[in-house]
């Protein structure tokens, strides 16, 4: 009897899985189905969701979707397409897909891509979209956005339907999934009370009027992916195949394609190589809104850090810089003096990137305490430098950013406690706020009036941590310069850098709307 109850379940379980892969259609298939049907008369009706967890709100929202007409299609967004953090989804495609249609009054699945808004729902031309109020709850940017879209939907001859106001899944997920730790989830329910998305959301947006200009050193960042062969039969190393590479602009590049994203005015002051500048390469890759100003360093190249990889794990073999040594000449400071003084009184913020590759000289950094209306300093120690390329050679910033690792170093304090240093650290800058970033232990912000501020890091998926501190810099910055408090200002860098974690080096850059969408995945 058992032996015929485990055979019947078995092949109930492979009807289950053929009538479920029935419904899975790719989105041109949904597309070419929707048009057949409305010559029919019959109507469609589609919701675009995650699918990541199914409860009773999801299940109502597409019960009321189904009355609306004949067919109802579940579209399903692609991983990549996400935006509500780097937690999410918590389950991949695939098994979402499988999810939605096991819904038996779905029809037919589709996976669709999302980088736009609702550009799915244009593509498919549905009779009717059901709209979850989910949509609504977003900020008055995104709404406007949103109310755009779908004026766009409208026009096309699709009708909207609002389905009322169900649970959100993020809510559920917040409160009942470990995503995050016990200590994680105190910290994002105090800033929840404090502050709550809208009011973060706000201020961000109150940056888009900022003027910045960033300044720094350029670098092109080349990941070379590999596949290891066998040992060398003459030499005692492991003998690779290349496969492939990638090129990403990186350093003050990526920071100013970061600001970009929230600033609408943004200068880039630069130096590039003579003799092979990269400069179609560079401008290809910066955002719109981006002035860039290059100076052009004799007989050198642009500073190009070529790592290589090994492909399977994306773990990183070795690097090789291409690059000078040392300052720029006496001819290129005075040239970017020169610049500065016509230009530097036009901007609220000055972003300093300082990777001690030669652009910051002393005289520059001189006129930038002096000039600058808010001077921030990311200096930074690496391979180039350790040792030598010290925070502590500016005497008054405004706001500073660095390493715990760079911090000590810059203080010669390798085990006292953190409080010491980062206050020491403060002192000698001069500065009023400061923060010190520290990994999967997220970071800890001093301001001279409200004291200490500590968060926790808010992602433990880690894809490349190459380009993380500069996000996170990059968006604090502006906000210190608004003179928000210490919190927010660690919040929303912390935000950006678990952003940047999930991005393969300076692939693409900390988009605003991942920002917003992640703030308010946090903080629902």
């Amino acid at each position: 009897m058992r032996k015929f109850i485990l055979q019947r379940n078995y092949w109930k379980n492979i009807l289950l899985k053929m009538k479920i892969d029935k419904k899975i259609k790719s989105a041109d298939e949904i597309k070419d189905m929707v048009r057949a049907l409305k010559k029919t008369g019959k109507i469609s009706v589609l919701s675009v969701g995650i699918f990541d967890i199914l409860h009773p709100g999801i299940i109502r929202h597409l019960q009321r979707a189904k009355k609306q007409g004949d067919i109802l299609i579940a579209a399903v967004i692609r991983n990549g397409d996400v935006k509500k953090g780097p937690e999410r989804p918590i389950f991949d495609e695939q098994l979402r897909l499988e999810n939605a249609a096991s819904i038996e009054f779905v029809d037919f699945v589709c996976l669709v891509d999302n980088k736009k808004s609702l550009e799915c729902v244009k593509k498919i031309k549905p009779d009717i979209f059901a709209r979850g109020e989910s949509l609504k709850k977003r900020d008055e940017q995104a709404m406007k956005m949103l109310e755009k879209e779908e004026k766009s939907i409208k026009s096309s001859g699709c009708e909207i339907y609002a389905t009322g106001n169900i649970s959100s899944s993020t809510n559920i997920i917040n409160q009942f999934l470990d995503l995050y730790s016990a200590e994680t989830k105190k910290y994002l329910s105090k800033m929840r009370e404090k502050y709550g998305a809208a009011e973060i959301i706000k201020k961000i947006n109150g940056l888009q009027d900022m003027k910045v200009l960033v300044i720094g050193d350029g670098i092109i960042d080349e990941y070379h992916y590999c596949e290891s062969m066998r040992r060398s039969s003459k030499e005692p190393l492991v003998v690779n195949r290349y496969l492939r590479k990638e090129v990403f602009a990186g350093g003050a590049f990526a920071a100013a394609n970061h600001m970009a994203g929230i600033c609408n005015e943004v200068k880039l002051l630069s130096v590039l190589g003579e003799k092979e500048s990269r400069e179609k390469f560079i401008r290809r890759h910066l955002n719109k809104n981006i002035k860039p100003d290059f100076f052009y360093r004799k007989d050198s190249t642009t500073i190009i850090k070529r790592r290589y990889l090994e492909d399977y794990r994306s773990r990183k073999l070795f690097e090789i810089c291409y690059m000078d040594k040392g300052d720029i000449s006496k001819k290129e400071e005075d040239a970017v003096l020169k610049y500065l003084r016509k230009e530097v009184s036009k901007y609220d913020l000055v972003l300093a990137l300082d990777f001690g590759h030669g652009l910051l000289t002393e005289k520059i950094i001189r006129f930038l305490e002096k000039k600058a209306k808010f001077l921030a300093v990311n200096a930074q120690t690496n391979s180039a430098n350790t040792g030598f390329n010290m925070i502590t050679k500016y005497k008054k910033v405004d706001f500073g950013c660095l390493t715990e690792l760079e911090a000590r170093l810059s203080c010669h304090d390798e085990y006292g406690s953190i409080e010491n240093v980062i206050k020491n650290l403060a002192g000698q800058l001069n500065t009023k706020n400061i923060i010190m970033t520290r990994g999967k232990y997220g970071s800890m912000g001093f301001n001279s009036g409200s004291g200490f501020e500590y968060t926790p890091a808010l992602s433990s998926k880690v894809v490349d941590m190459v380009g993380a501190g500069d996000a996170f810099f990059s968006f604090a910055a502006p906000c210190a310069a608004k003179k928000m408090p210490m919190d927010i200002v660690s919040f929303v860098g912390n935000v950006a850098g678990a952003i940047a974690v999930g991005i393969v080096c300076n692939k693409e850059p900390v988009s605003k709307n991942k920002l917003l969408e992640f703030i308010n995945t946090l903080l629902a």
